[in-house]
């Protein structure tokens, strides 16, 4: 439904910084924004992998043959850094085994298969009548009892950011709505038609935080959003407790460190966290799911994809449970796509390839991007020529031709200490280069070879350490016995001194 024209000043503002680099990249959004969020049919059959999340997968609580509600748990988290996995509909469990999953590295995961009924019968739910009653800490345990994840694509356990405990630190919390890949749309559609929830939401995250300022953040190619936003805090009357600041469209300010530093001013150190400088960001899609737990005890089952792209006759955004494979998803379009072509999970700068159309929705699949090849691994690299275009645009301040000489002579040292755990894989580098060397991917495997050194370092130290420790108490228990026989020697030479012998005087 339109909303009225909301420009107030007081409502929306505009940002005050920039960060370094970006593109300004050619958009494609209206092709899916602009038509209203559809609804899939059930499959069949979902296929939950029980790793949609960053951290450790998802415990099984489920055995084969059982019959599952909507909503119901099956399978909990395994640790602080997880998230469990809930029935997206009613039906029985068909298998638990591996199956391919949407991973950029294409392997398959253990994963649980249900059979749908085709009812969609919820288990019995219990919403929280008013959630200020409530302490801080319960509502972020519900959060995390409904799998609630960062929607953005990180699929970072939200509850972890939630925790009571930081509001000492926390001085800001930002409600991320830039989306800035230039296809993607799910968020802006989200804003446009379910604005009222997504400020409940964030009005939760206020409470439990206490924050001294809310930001709502939207980037100013998405007019309609903005109105819905205004709007909806018009309604609610919290223009003062909420902010809404406009962003310059320019890629990749919808990044956490580069939308912190456009809204703030303030950077995050390198190798830090937001939290380290009092901020704390969710993505506008991550705080609508809270508002669905807390306010309608709905965990999170479901969320909106944008299908677009070249082969895709009429793109749109679509509502799609978890689990539901990706050619069902294909089958609800016109498309030209056949197998073997293009089909990108993500955006063209960030996304990955999927390996299968039978590989399953999960939390963190927010755009199938169909028909459009943008996988510079296809094309032969050449030289690098030092142009230098890719510092000039890269966001993170880093100096990619020097690291991309250090990944490829496998010198992690020097590419740490050139900060390459501060890439945010962007890909800005790669649109610049015209010698269309794959850089990211250079970055990436460093990333991921530097922490599994670091990883086999704290593994020797470890070792080490035990080692150390073991010598030290051997040395300790030799020293020890070494003392005790010396101890037991001078009482033995003590009981043996004449001053101890009996008395040889003859008796008078």
């Amino acid at each position: 439904m339109a909303q009225p024209e909301y420009d107030k000043k007081h409502i929306a503002m505009k940002a005050k910084y920039q960060f370094p680099g970006g593109l300004l990249l050619a958009d494609h959004k209206q092709q899916s924004s602009r038509i209203p969020i559809r609804s899939l049919a059930i499959s069949r059959q979902l296929i939950l992998p029980l790793q949609q999340h960053h951290g450790q997968p998802a415990t099984p609580i489920v055995t084969v043959g059982d019959k599952v509600l909507k909503g119901q748990c099956i399978a909990i988290a395994n640790g602080l850094h997880s998230a469990p996995i809930h029935a997206p509909t009613s039906g029985v469990i068909e298998a638990i085994a591996s199956h391919l999953s949407p991973h950029p590295s294409g392997l398959s995961v253990p994963s649980i298969f249900l059979a749908t009924d085709g009812d969609d019968t919820w288990r019995t739910r219990q919403p929280i009548a008013d959630y200020r009653r409530e302490a801080g800490d319960t509502l972020q345990q519900t959060i995390a009892q409904a799998g609630i994840v960062g929607l953005g694509g990180a699929g970072f356990p939200s509850h972890i950011k939630l925790n009571p405990e930081q509001m000492a630190k926390i001085q800001t919390v930002i409600i991320n709505g830039v989306e800035c890949e230039p296809y993607i749309s799910c968020d802006d559609r989200l804003m446009q038609e379910r604005a009222e929830h997504i400020l409940a939401g964030a009005q939760i995250i206020r409470y439990i935080l206490k924050p001294q300022r809310l930001i709502i953040a939207i980037e100013d190619n998405k007019p309609d959003a903005i109105k819905a936003i205004q709007y909806a805090l018009s309604q609610q009357r919290a223009e003062k407790e909420i902010e809404l600041i406009i962003v310059p469209t320019r890629y990749p300010s919808g990044g956490e460190k580069q939308l912190i530093q456009i809204l703030t001013g303030q950077q995050v150190p390198q190798s830090g966290l937001p939290i380290d400088i009092g901020i704390i960001m969710h993505n506008v899609a991550t705080t609508y799911a809270i508002a669905n737990a807390i306010l309608e005890d709905k965990p999170l089952l479901s969320r909106i994809v944008t299908v677009t792209g070249p082969a895709i006759n009429h793109a749109a955004n679509i509502e799609v449970l978890f689990g539901t494979p990706v050619k069902d998803v294909l089958a609800a379009f016109e498309t030209t796509w056949q197998p073997g072509q293009s089909l990108i999970q993500g955006g063209p700068m960030m996304g990955h390839q999927l390996s299968d159309e039978t590989v399953p929705i999960i939390k963190t699949s927010n755009c199938l991007l169909v028909g459009t090849n943008t996988d510079q691994a296809h094309t032969e690299a050449q030289p690098c020529i030092r142009c230098g275009e890719c510092a000039t645009v890269c966001p993170a301040n880093l100096l990619p031709q020097q690291l991309y000489w250090y990944t490829r002579a496998n010198d992690l040292d020097k590419a740490q200490q050139y900060h390459v755990a501060d890439c945010i894989e962007c890909g800005c580098c790669n649109y610049v280069c015209p010698s269309q060397i794959p850089l990211v991917q250079h970055f990436k495997y460093a990333k991921t070879a530097s922490q599994q050194q670091q990883q086999e370092q704290q593994k020797a130290n470890k070792a080490r350490l035990r080692h150390d420790n073991r010598q030290a108490r051997l040395t300790e228990e030799k020293q020890q016995k070494a003392r005790r026989q010396q101890q037991r020697k001078a009482a033995l030479a003590a009981s043996k001194s004449p001053s101890n012998l009996p008395s040889s005087r003859p008796s008078s």
